[in-house]
């Protein structure tokens, strides 16, 4: 059997001395690999806000990373007055995006280190927040890694794949999550076809997903959003594997908008539709995808990004949701790194916590 080492992107990562947390700038690809090295509050939040850095679990793991990068800028601070600041900086990287569970799990968790250790010196709680960010980056490879297990357990060698965004490497860690059991396969010499959505306005799973695919060696097929239909329809899938950036309690899922459409066309054609992510996109304080907060964008992403000129009238009006939620009757199953969930998802998702 032949087998092909996957390259995994240093997506998100501290620097060599531990100063500053650099990323990989994916508003630049394909075209050019740019890293940015950030250690201030605004550059951190304009990297989330502006998807300098995306994918749920990769935020997640740059907000561990920033908050440490920050902190370590007053460790000379009070314990009372180091709380203050760490909280406030704290709660401006978690409005740059509402969505993704991922970024407010990840900050809270950081926090508590803060608040768990309130008899140490703030120097020592900086270095247990340091600690705690690598700690949170390490768990979410053997997450993704798991993950991938999983969803290569659902696949056999040629089978045809539809995948719409980008839950690759670059969003998460390692493998990636449903982008993982095709690159986990394909180190094991197993072929698949993916058919990848180009996912408008901004392109991810053209800019991304795509770039992730042929520079592991996969054979990848790049179509236009609308155009996942014929392809079901000519019976050249044979599942879809999609991310997600918060589960809710009873397994909708919100993921990248067009998600729901694809679900709802998969399910026309008979096709097997999974989710997959980490467990720490599973949000049982949120009751349904209703309770989700959706992200509106700048309508200018529609009109304007990518175009010389405009592509449509200056006066017109334009929605642009971030998200949808896909329901959960749609949905075969949700793939974590604890396994596979099926439905149904609100007794199921709590035996998985029980667990």
């Amino acid at each position: 059997m032949t087998i092909r080492n996957v390259t995994h992107a240093a997506n998100v990562r501290l620097s060599d001395d531990g100063k500053k947390v650099i990323i990989i700038d994916q508003t630049a690809l394909p075209n050019r690999v740019v890293h940015l090295e950030l250690d201030e509050l605004q550059p951190c939040y304009d990297a989330i806000r502006l998807l300098q850095v995306r994918g749920a679990p990769a935020i997640g793991i740059f907000a561990g990373y920033a908050m440490y990068v920050l902190a370590a800028h007053y460790p000379e601070l009070s314990y009372d007055r180091f709380c203050e600041k760490f909280h406030a900086d704290k709660e401006y990287l978690n409005s740059s995006r509402p969505t993704a569970v991922n970024l407010s799990w990840a900050l809270n968790r950081m926090e508590k280190v803060v608040l768990d250790h309130k008899d140490l010196a703030v120097p020592e709680i900086v270095s247990l927040l340091k600690k705690e960010a690598i700690t949170i980056h390490e768990e979410d490879i053997a997450m993704c890694t798991a993950i991938s297990e999983h969803g290569l357990s659902l696949l056999k060698d040629g089978d045809g794949i539809l995948t719409h965004c980008n839950a690759g490497p670059l969003a998460t860690s390692r493998y990636g999550t449903a982008i993982g059991p095709v690159l986990l396969g394909r180190e094991r010499g197993m072929n698949f076809h993916v058919f990848a959505d180009e996912t408008r306005p901004l392109l991810q799973g053209a800019r991304l997903t795509s770039y992730e695919l042929s520079s592991a060696g996969v054979d990848v097929t790049l179509i236009c959003d609308n155009m996942a239909s014929i392809v079901m329809k000519n019976g050249w899938v044979n599942a879809v594997f999609v991310g997600c950036d918060r589960i809710a309690a009873n397994g909708d899922t919100a993921n990248k908008i067009g998600t729901s459409g694809v679900a709802i066309l998969a399910k026309h054609y008979g096709i097997p539709f999974y989710t997959l992510g980490p467990s720490s996109t599973i949000d049982m304080n949120t009751p349904t995808g209703d309770d989700i907060r959706i992200e509106l964008r700048d309508p200018e992403e529609i009109k304007k990004m990518w175009y010389k000129e405009p592509m449509a009238p200056e006066d017109v009006k334009c929605y642009n949701p971030a998200f949808d939620v896909t329901d959960h009757s749609l949905i075969a199953g949700i793939i974590t790194e604890k396994g596979i969930v099926r439905p149904p998802f609100d007794i199921n998702l709590k035996k998985l916590f029980a667990e």
